[in-house]
């Protein structure tokens, strides 16, 4: 029997041709006014994906997933759920649960009467609704505090009542408006492991919205980055991180570096660049840019060495600098380097020793270097 692990591994639809999507936004757009929230978007989720939509407030990401339930209606297009065209259907009729960012607990009502309420809402025999609670809070791990109130649980109890609650009536789709945003960092991360593995044991779709990068990444099977309310790139955590398909989600998508300049050499798969007031930059790309226009390449921390001597070949992805500001992070280590051109690159490393034998120090003057295959052309 395969794992959860190498299920969520080896699950791939997108990349099936034949593979149909589960939901699909068909050219949708939605106007408040003379604002235009979701701006002529389409998009393909699958059955049993976990999939994130990610952006900076206002980009349109709750507004997709509130026409998602139904509380919203497109101004054009369509919103196809399990090959059903959903305009029209009231939201209580949905096939779709959603579980806000407030909870939205009944604090008058203890935790089994929270989980049941929708139940009791559909008329189901109460026999039945006792049954089902009892599965869903065994499942959230809330069996002994069933006879509480909301006021006396912690923030992440109160967060699996509202996941419980949500599930409680099946949905084929869970749809999570920044789930874990009042938990603090612990326990958000704990609870963003918990959610993967329970979205793989009920085999449901989950549509989560979140402005929290690590958090896509950390859950999500693949990432669709809004901006303006379209979508710049939908990926994989892993795609969308070493392959990003613009300057804009290569900037919002964790820490990096853009090195821009102009293109001097681009035959055979390399492109070269000389960095503006800096050094020459050799990557290897498949897109062979015009020489003599300008480039922009973009390189991770990670992927940077400093070192307090020139590398063996200097004059190709090698620069110099000082050190600008050096950050310990117990885990790792986190240096600005000020190159010769004046730029600011940060670099990182993790700490694997406790004892370090050449510590950096401030203004020391070192080496930046990387290899051609460590960052990306950017397109634009």
């Amino acid at each position: 029997m395969k794992s959860l692990g190498n299920i969520r591994r080896s699950f791939a639809p997108w990349s099936d041709p034949s593979a149909k999507p589960y939901i699909s936004f068909k050219n949708v757009t939605k106007k408040f006014g003379d604002f235009t929230a979701v701006d002529n978007l389409s998009l393909d989720i699958y059955n049993r994906e976990f999939f994130a939509l990610l952006g900076a407030s206002g980009c349109g990401k709750s507004t997709l997933l509130r026409m998602l339930a139904g509380f919203e209606q497109p101004t054009t297009g369509e919103i196809v759920l399990d090959g059903q065209n959903l305009a029209g259907t009231p939201p209580y009729r949905r096939p779709v649960n959603m579980m806000f960012q407030s909870y939205a607990l009944f604090p008058h009502m203890t935790v089994e009467k929270n989980v049941a309420f929708g139940l009791r809402q559909d008329g189901m025999p109460k026999a039945e609704i006792a049954e089902r609670v009892v599965q869903m809070l065994k499942l959230v791990k809330l069996e002994q505090f069933a006879k509480r109130k909301p006021n006396q649980l912690s923030g992440g109890q109160r967060q699996r009542v509202a996941l419980a609650r949500s599930l409680a009536k099946r949905p084929k789709v869970l749809l999570l408006d920044e789930p874990l945003g009042a938990l603090d960092k612990k326990l958000r991360e704990e609870t963003q492991f918990e959610l993967m593995d329970l979205q793989q044991s009920l085999g449901l779709t989950f549509v989560v919205v979140t402005h929290d990068q690590e958090e896509a990444m950390t859950m999500a099977d693949r990432i669709a980055v809004m901006s303006h309310g379209r979508v710049v790139q939908v990926a994989t955590p892993a795609e969308i991180y070493e392959a990003p398909n613009s300057r804009f989600v290569a900037d919002f998508i964790g820490d990096v570096n853009i090195l821009d300049g102009n293109v001097t050499r681009a035959n055979g798969g390399t492109v070269e660049i000389a960095v503006d007031n800096g050094f020459t930059l050799r990557t290897a790309t498949g897109e062979m840019p015009a020489e003599g226009s300008r480039a922009g390449f973009a390189i991770r921390p990670e992927k940077l060495r400093v070192t307090p001597r020139p590398p063996a070949n200097a004059s190709i992805n090698a620069a110099e600098g000082e050190i600008w500001d050096i950050a310990y992070l117990g885990d790792m280590t986190v240096l600005h380097v000020k190159l010769k051109s004046g730029q600011v690159v940060k670099a990182s490393s993790l700490n694997a020793v406790r004892a370090v034998e050449e510590p950096f120090a401030y203004d020391q003057d070192v080496w930046v270097s990387f290899d051609e295959n460590a960052g990306v052309l950017l397109r634009d």
